[in-house]
């Protein structure tokens, strides 16, 4: 007769073996369908557009993040620190590639194409502009798959009292 603690170790090991062969097809499948975009515009310090092969390009919105505005609309005036966070954006990735990366919602109400955005030495620009002091937090469920280290980046920015979280 064949114990019970047989089948456990058996089922761990079978489930752990099921485990290590999803992850390498996940990351296999991620690396096959890694694809770059050249940045063409920059907006403001959490919106650009992209050249994806189409007339228009496509208009992305950085998830997570939230950067003052850079002009005054009819809802919102221009935010304190709003043009030193679109130049800082500007300078590290106009004319430059990213790779997109997305999370359950894949637009926002306004049509934008909403992700995190990853330059080809691996920098990861949401979560730098957080750090700079050049973005806030901002998170919108359901797309919250970073919001944690977020908040821990936005803690460091303000304890160092870097970008917006500097003096007036």
């Amino acid at each position: 007769m064949v114990s019970m603690t047989y089948f456990f170790k058996r089922g761990a090991i079978y489930i752990m073996a099921l485990l290590v062969v999803a992850a390498g097809c996940h990351s296999a499948h991620k690396n096959k369908d890694a694809r770059y975009y050249n940045v063409t515009k920059v907006v403001d310090g959490d919106t650009f557009w992209v050249d994806d092969g189409s007339e228009k390009g496509l208009k992305v919105r950085l998830i997570g993040v939230d950067a003052p505005e850079t002009r005054r609309s009819a809802r919102k005036d221009v935010g304190y620190y709003g043009k030193e966070a679109k130049a800082y954006l500007t300078d590290r990735i106009l004319g430059k590639e990213v790779r997109l990366e997305y999370d359950l919602d894949r637009k926002d109400r306004y049509g934008r194409t909403l992700a995190y955005a990853y330059l080809r030495d691996g920098t990861f620009i949401n979560a730098e502009l957080i750090s700079e002091g050049y973005a806030m937090v901002l998170t919108i469920p359901p797309n919250v798959r970073y919001a944690e280290d977020f908040v821990r980046h936005q803690r460091q920015a303000r304890k160092k009292k870097k970008g917006l979280w500097g003096k007036p």
